[in-house]
């Protein structure tokens, strides 16, 4: 249980802190104040205040933010004569006029999209580092033609019947198999039937009986296993293409399943939530560091391309309101950003309690 509470802890902790240091250094670097760095919601757990910048570390572990001069808007009611509230409201910039050249909405276009844009960058910068470490250090693993057993899952017929990882396929219904991709071919036509399975372990030859399924979604006949695998070592420049070349898969299989949620060809039930991915980090927290890495590497992707959706209160939200300045020629109107902050708030917070049923109900 420790491990798995490290585990979920190391991964929010690691998406966040770069994500949010993506806004810091590209905020500074633009010449914008930054008040605070902060890792986490809620009460301050640590803080210490180095040059300008107060850092912070807070006691809900999911998620953070970068206080920038200037950024947010917030609401006063103005106070008539007799000292009471007026019905007229005065949107405001706070310490914009305190942070002078230096508040955010005072520095250039570029420079907010620049910043907008960091966080969300950082997370992709992140996977390519964590990919090269993995496939330089712990190799490459290509599935092995052999006709060995990698895995078995679990309440399949191969599990039930008792084959185990390791065990090497001899024979399937009397035909002999001399390469994995043979117990394919000879699985087809035989789903729902007795089928007798001859195989090698530690050295001596068993046999069983099991009775293979039909796959729904492919219509061929399975009885639960995967392959083993083999190992190369490859080189720093070809561990660096493989990073690359893995990323762009991935980003393009996020993308994907996007657009299939939103024409709703898969089911929202799937959505995770923080509750759900902590319980997965958790889970693979138990493998190994390095497992957990290349877990991390997956939700810092999915966490870069969720924050560029046009959602309000999102980076990308943030970016859409910078473009349509930039077309305009003018900033939107205090009042119009606030609601507009406001909607993507309420949008995000009934999104985050949707997925927290889902994963509460799983």
């Amino acid at each position: 249980m420790i491990i798995k509470i490290i585990g979920a802890m190391f991964v929010f902790g690691l998406l966040v802190s770069v994500h949010e240091l993506g806004h810091f250094m590209v905020a500074k670097l633009t010449g914008m104040r930054v008040d605070e760095f902060a890792i986490g919601f809620g009460p301050k757990v640590w803080s210490k205040k180095h040059g300008e910048t107060l850092y912070t570390l807070r006691a809900v572990p999911l998620g953070g933010f970068n206080r920038i001069a200037g950024m947010d808007y917030e609401i006063i009611e103005n106070m008539d004569r007799e000292g009471g509230r007026s019905k007229e409201k005065v949107f405001v910039v706070p310490d914009e006029e305190d942070a002078g050249e230096r508040a955010y909405f005072r520095r250039p276009i570029w420079a907010r999209m620049a910043v907008i844009l960091a966080g969300s960058i950082m997370n992709f910068i992140l996977p390519l580092f964590i990919f090269f470490g993995l496939f330089l250090t712990q190799g490459v693993a290509t599935p092995s033609p052999e006709p060995v057993i990698g895995a078995v899952i679990e309440d399949r017929p191969a599990a039930m019947a008792g084959l185990r990882a390791g065990d090497r396929i001899l024979t399937l219904d009397g035909q002999p198999v001399n390469q994995w991709s043979e117990i394919s071919q000879q699985l087809q036509g035989k789903a729902e039937r007795p089928f007798k399975v001859t195989y090698q372990r530690d050295g001596k030859e068993l046999s069983t009986t099991l009775i293979p399924e039909e796959d729904a979604a492919t219509n061929r006949a399975v009885i639960g296993i995967t392959s083993s695998a083999m190992y190369y070592q490859p080189g720093v420049i070809e561990a660096a293409k493989l990073a690359v070349t893995k990323e762009i898969y991935l980003i393009g299989a996020m993308v994907g399943g996007l657009v299939q949620l939103v024409q709703g060809t898969v089911s929202t039930a799937e959505l995770s939530g923080p509750v759900g991915v902590a319980q997965m980090a958790g889970q693979v927290a138990e493998q190994g560091i390095w497992p957990l890495l290349g877990f991390a590497a997956f939700l810092s992707l999915n966490l870069g391309i969720v924050n560029l959706l046009p959602i309000p209160a999102l980076d990308g939200g943030h970016f859409i309101m910078l473009v349509l300045e930039a077309l305009r020629g003018k900033p939107m109107k205090p009042v119009v950003m606030y609601y507009i902050q406001v909607t993507g708030v309420v949008i995000l917070v009934s999104l985050m309690l949707f997925t927290t049923f889902n994963d509460l109900t799983k």
